[in-house]
Parts: structure tokens; sequence; C-alpha cells
């Protein structure tokens, strides 16, 4: 492997050859792990969806108004002649229960929640005797049945949690809080069920395994591991307390959650003083003045107040990025690194609850640490991902300093008091004027030439252009939980409906969680297809927390939330473009953790190819294009912080790893100190001592991401990898462009969960990954010497 890794990276130099050769030698190892993650029910931890990388800094994606008045369903005739029912559920009042084709968003509630779910458990319980008693060590005796339960409770459950995601009410919260230990029960009973368990090592061990398709071994391997660590091995005792901590760590990660959410709605903050406010742009202007208005100010207005800031991200990244007022600044910045840190909604001891009960969790199973479960079925390796993360912070810090010595430098220049004693409020202001003048850009200039409508257009043409797929709306076919959610169809190209999806855009601090995610409402599967229909066709959700039109204007976006609307729609079209009909490994099911970022990632660098950016960047009034000296400028700028920003990442990655495997919950060290520790080494800033943004990092503490946030950098490699494909291609040859992302589609898109990623990945690269293009990409390869 060493012989073959130099080969490939003999034109590299000096440190960066050092550096690729490690990466190259670090993918080449774990891509070839066979171990596939599942996101069925049968894992206890709440179903994670997949999300945008920044728990510290979140950013905000707009919509327009213009969406919210077109109601008529283009799509709408076809799709009625092309029903959606999942499989049969139950005939009940309770709209949870009921046969559906899309799930009723719109009038299910609280009430609903306890009865429901428990109804629904008791048949399935009923179903899951019949099939351990009835259970033969064949696809239509074991996989078929347990796929048709497993679907009925993660559609229906899946239901209530986006609800509480999105529509978050104190009712429905109880609801939950009352019926999850029934439900995670239920899914310890399904996960630990021998019978089950031994019918998936007959199918590994039979004669026929080897004549089983590649999907299928995928299965049954992923089946015979994830029963292992959901405690199927554990005796008496010890599968009681295994079961004990389940249930803790469910409702500790729920109580989490939602202490992020009260705290990030507790902080508001009234402004009269139009001083106070100076620097914020129109649009956070208006956002704050229609805050103020929604809370009783009835004659606040953009020009002159009142003005209400708040932590929700539209508003606190206007603060962070543009408030001259310093003091406003450092009051926000503070309010947001310590959210739910102390009173009645503080996590710190939540976050060390969390931590025994996974440490006992993996001593239970066998394993040193939490890491290591996590990691079994990931791409990965605790010790690779140590070294990968090691390797690149080391070739972002010389970057990194000279960031923020430019920063400081810019800063002094411009008469700034605090230049000699700049601060962690200061940087995020002092960086972006910095890049303002160095590249000329003012992203809050740019936000009239990116409307949401015309964003959505360019990426819906891009689609049709590299994977030759159509997007409709069909508003008013599936329901709704929101006035502003829109729904799509997705057509192949002889217009057949192949899927379809929700778009959840704006920022509703009062109901929905931060962030921005992608999760499935209903995957593709033959097992589940409606009566005459081949498959059941996917269905997905994007759900984003731009800033919401304000007045007559349509919500008009940064460049940053452009990136981050492609990210979320990667991520759908990987669920949504499968053309694997297995179930439980289609579309982002099955796939690694660790590679399922690849396609969102992917998608970014779409937005700064020319032809895509000038064709979606359109002034909202007056329809001109963006000028090409301004999309020259935005490519030049690609790089700016690369250094800094691959270092933000690096430490969640890994006080992320550092908490879920060296660290002793139960030791002298505070879960503060680790991120100290790690601060130090990531942040050539002092670390603010009062930062606590452990209390707020959802991603590992209320999410997938435990001991898996090093995914992001991990599949960043295979995006970059893949993108330079299209630039072997030749970005301005549509022809190729067109052929190269066939190519994509049927491999990456396709494929699912039922290859491994290596596999994948070269059928489409036709090699194995290299670093190269990433470490270009982000401008950290050597220069080349002079002549």
């Amino acid at each position: 492997m060493g012989q073959r890794a130099t080969r490939l990276l003999l034109p590299l130099i000096a440190t960066s050859a050092i550096l690729l050769l490690t990466l190259l030698s670090l993918l080449r190892f774990s891509l070839t792990r066979s171990l596939p993650i599942s996101l069925s029910l049968l894992r206890q931890q709440s179903k994670p969806s997949l999300s945008l990388s920044c728990p510290v800094l979140p950013l905000s994606y707009p919509f327009s108004s213009y969406l919210r008045h077109r109601s008529t369903p283009i799509c709408a005739a076809t799709m009625a002649s092309h029903s959606h029912p999942s499989a049969p559920f139950l005939d009940s009042d309770n709209p949870l229960l009921n046969d559906f084709a899309f799930p009723p968003f719109d009038v299910v509630e609280a009430k609903h929640v306890q009865p429901g779910i428990k109804d629904l458990i008791r048949r399935l319980e009923g179903d899951l005797v019949e099939l351990e008693t009835t259970v033969e060590p064949t696809w239509p005796k074991l996989v078929e049945p347990l796929e048709r339960i497993v679907d009925r409770l993660q559609v229906v459950w899946g239901v209530v949690n986006h609800l509480k995601s999105v529509k978050d009410s104190s009712d429905l919260r109880s609801a939950i809080e009352e019926i999850q230990p029934e439900k995670v029960k239920f899914g310890l009973r399904l996960s630990q069920s021998k019978p089950i368990y031994e019918a998936f090592k007959s199918i590994r061990n039979s004669p026929s395994w080897e004549s089983l398709t590649d999907a299928r071994k995928r299965i049954v391997e992923d089946k015979i591991k994830e029963a292992v660590l959901d405690g199927v091995a554990l005796e008496d005792e010890k599968r009681e307390k295994f079961n004990e901590i389940q249930q803790e760590l469910e409702k500790l990660s729920q109580k989490f959650s939602e202490n992020v959410l009260d705290a990030t709605k507790r902080f508001q903050k009234l402004i009269v003083d139009k001083k106070e406010v100076e620097g914020l742009p129109a649009t956070a202007l208006g956002l704050a003045a229609q805050t103020a208005v929604s809370k009783g100010h009835e004659n606040a207005t953009p020009e002159n107040g009142p003005w209400i800031i708040t932590l929700d991200a539209p508003s606190y990244m206007a603060v962070m990025l543009h408030a001259c007022n310093r003091s406003l600044r450092e009051e926000v910045y503070k309010a947001y690194i310590t959210r739910a840190s102390s009173g009645d909604l503080d996590n710190t001891d939540i976050i060390t609850q969390i931590l025994k009960l996974r440490l006992q969790k993996a001593k239970l199973l066998g394993y040193n640490n939490y890491a290591e479960v996590s990691l079994a079925t990931k791409m990965a390796t605790v010790e690779r991902v140590e070294e990968l993360l090691e390797k690149l912070r080391v070739a972002s810090w010389d970057h990194h300093v000279k960031d923020i010595e430019e920063m400081k430098a810019f800063a002094k220049e411009s008469g700034a008091p605090e230049a000699n004693d700049i601060d962690h409020w200061d940087v995020n202001y002092w960086s972006e004027r910095l890049r303002e003048a160095k590249y000329d850009i003012n992203e809050e200039e740019l936000r009239p030439y990116f409307a949401l409508p015309k964003v959505l257009d360019g990426l819906f043409t891009l689609a049709n252009k590299l994977f030759g797929v159509s997007i409709e709306a069909a508003d008013g076919l599936a329901p709704v939980w929101n006035p502003d959610v829109r729904f799509y169809c997705v057509k192949d190209s002889s217009g057949q409906p192949i899927a379809y999806f929700y778009f959840d855009p704006y920022s509703r601090p009062a109901e929905k969680r931060g962030g921005a995610w992608m999760d499935e409402v209903f995957a593709r599967s033959r097992v589940l297809a409606p009566p005459g229909a081949p498959v059941r066709l996917p269905i997905a959700h994007m759900v984003c927390n731009q800033m919401p039109p304000v007045g007559d204007k349509p919500s008009l976006m940064t460049f940053r939330e452009v990136e981050t609307v492609f990210h979320e729609f990667g991520h759908a079209l990987q669920h949504m473009l499968t053309k694997q009909d297995e179930g439980l490994v289609a579309g982002i099911r099955g796939i690694e953790w660790d590679a399922v970022e690849l396609p969102s990632q992917f998608m970014e660098n779409w937005c700064y190819h020319k032809e895509t950016l000038l064709g979606l960047a359109k002034h909202y009034e007056t329809g001109e294009p963006l000028p090409e000296e301004i999309y020259s400028k935005l490519l030049a700028a690609k790089t700016f912080r690369a250094g800094s920003l691959s270092l933000r990442q690096i430490r969640f990655a890994s006080v992320d790893l550092e908490l879920h495997t060296t660290f002793d919950p139960s030791g002298d060290l505070s879960i503060f100190d680790v991120d100290r520790k790690v601060a130090e080494r990531t942040y050539i800033l002092p670390p603010f001592p009062e930062d606590r943004f452990l209390c707020s990092f959802s991603h590992i503490f209320a999410g997938g991401y435990a001991a898996g946030y090093y995914s992001y950098k991990w599949a960043e490699v295979l995006s970059a990898d893949a993108f330079s494909a299209f630039e072997d291609a030749g970005l301005e040859d549509d022809k190729a462009i067109k052929e190269t992302g066939h190519r994509f589609r049927e491999t990456i898109l396709a494929l699912g969960g039922g290859k491994s990623p290596l596999e994948v990945f070269v059928a489409f690269r036709g090699r194995e990954p290299s670093p190269e293009p990433l470490l270009r990409h982000n401008g950290l390869l050597p220069m080349p010497a002079s002549a």
C-alpha cells in the first residue's frame, strides 16, 4: 500500500507531499472497511438528520415572499395519478395511524402522539412476535417482514420527531416525553431479537451467500453488526443495564436539545438608540424591527426602531459581522457562546451524564471507549481520525496565523481602538472588513442578486443539466406543517415522477430548532411499493433557518447562504435519485456516516462555477445579472481565511473525539478543560474563559455526530476529488459536464448504501480518492518555485 500511495503522490513536494501521502494512506485503509451504518430505527439514539456543520456560528438561509403566494400545483395532475402510499397502516381517527400518501403534517397534534404511538407499538409487537415465530433465513421470511416493521415505526415516529424540530410546543414535548420510553423499549426489543439475529447469521454462513447481490450482503452484515452494538449478545443484568442506559440517553439528548432551543429564545435585546445599531445592514434592521413588532412594538420601523436583537442565526450573524458597536458585539457573542450553560437550562450536568453513560455502554459492549463504538460502523478508526486531524491542523496553522495577523494589521490601519487588544467578538467583524477591502466585495451589497426564487431556479437548472431531472412546484398536493413550506416533484427525463421533497426555509425561533438539515420522509423501497407500482418513491425534506421576507422585499441571500441551500440539496439528491430498490440501503440509508457528506459538499463547488452562478445571480428589481468582475472577485476570495475555517472544524472534531476517547467524565478535569486544551492548539487567540459552546453542541449531544464530527473533513476529501472529475473534463464543456454528471448520478447518487464507499467512488472516478484536490481548492498546496 505504501509504494502505491507513494507513486500517486510523487508530483507533490515538501511538507504538502508528506501530508498528502498520509491522507491518502488513511483513506485507502479506511475506505476498504466493510461495516456499513444504517439509519434504521434499530439504532436506539434518535435517527440523525444530515445537517450543516456549524454548531457555534450557524448561518441563516433566506426565502422569498414570492414563494409564499405561489399555490398552483404544477405537478399535481401527474402526481395525483401517481399516488405514493406507504405500507398500509391502520384505520383510525388518529391521523398518525391512517394510511397516507403523504404524512398529515397539517392535522397531527400533540394529543395524537401518545395514543397513536402506543397503539402502533402494540400492533408492531404482534408483528414482531409473528416474525420471530415464523422466521427463516430467507429474504421473504426475514428481511421483508423486518423492513415493514422498521419502516412503519420510522415513518410515524419520523412525523412526530420532525414536528418537534419545526413546530415545537410544550404540549408536544410532554407527549413525546410520555411515550418515548415505550418507543425506545420496543426498539430495544426489536434490535435485541435473537431469532432475527440468528437468522441473519445463518444467511451469512449459508452456501448461497456468494450468490447474494452486494446490496443484500451489505444489509446482512449491517444487521449482524447492528444487533451486537445494540446489546443482542448481552445477558441478564448486563442487558438490563444496557437498556436502562439507552432509555436515559434518549431522555438526556431530548432535554439537551430543548434547553438549547429555550436558551436561544430567552435572549432578546431591545435597542432604541440608532447609534447602537450602526453598521447593521438594511436587511438586519428590517428583521430586528419586524421582530420588535411581533413583540408588541407596533410602530417599529427599520429606519427608526425600536429593534430587537436575538440569538437566532440571522440576527446573531448580522451583529457579529457588521455591528460597529463593539459592546453590542461583545454582549451578543457572550450570550451566544454561553447558551444553555446556567440556571434552569444548564446543559453542563447533562453532558457529563451523557458521556458517563456512553462510556458505560462502550464497556458493556467490550470496547475501551465510546469512540470505538461509534467508529465500528464508520469507514475510519480512532487512530486514523486522530492522524488525519493532526495532519490537517499542521497544514492549516500557518495560514491561520497569517489570517489573524493580517486582520489585526488591517484593524490597526483602520484606527480601531481595539486593534492591539483583538478579542473573540472582534475577529469576524474585522475579518469581514478586511475581505471587503481586499477583494472589494460587500456581501450585503450582493444580496439583491441572490433572491431565493432565482437561486432555486438556478439550482434546479443545474440539476437538470448534470443529472437529467426536472423539478416542478407541487404546492397544495401534500399537507405541510407551515404555510411557508414548499413542496416539489422531481421527474426523470421521460417526465415521470421519481421523488418529492419539502422545503422549509424560514427561521421561526419560537418553535423551530436552529441550523439546516435534510432528512427522509419515505425511502425508496421495492417491498413497500404501492399496488401496481414497482417501488415506493422517496420523499425528503430540506429545512433551513433563513431570514423571512421583510416588508415587500423578497428574501435576499448572502453568498454563503446560497452555498448552504446547495449543500442541503446535495443530501436530498442522494436520497431522491437512488436507484437502489432494497429499502434498508436505499438513498442515504446504509452509507457510512463519514462518507455521507460527499454529495452535499460536492454541490457547494458549483456555486463558484461561472455559468451556474451568473445564471442564478439576477438583481431582484432590475433583472440584471451579477457583473463578471464581481464573480471574479468572489472566485479570488474563495480561499480567504481557509486556514482559520479549517482549524475551526478541526477544533469541533478534535474536542468531540477527545471527549469520547481519553476524557474521564468522573475525573478531575471538566469538559471545558478539554475544550480549552483543544482550542489552544487550533486557535492563535487565547481561549475565551467563559466559552461554553459545548452546552449547545447539539451535533454530538443531541444528534448523530457523537465521535463522528470528523466526518465533515473526511468527506471533504472525497467531495473535492469528485468535483475535480468535472474540472478534468472541462467546466466549460457542456457535453463533457453532462457525461460526467450522468456518471456521478449513476454511481454516487444511485447506488446508496448497496456498495462500499470505496467501490462507489472508484466506479465514478476510475481510481481511489486523492486529497490533492482538497488542498488545492483550499489554497494549501505549496506555491510553485519561481523560474
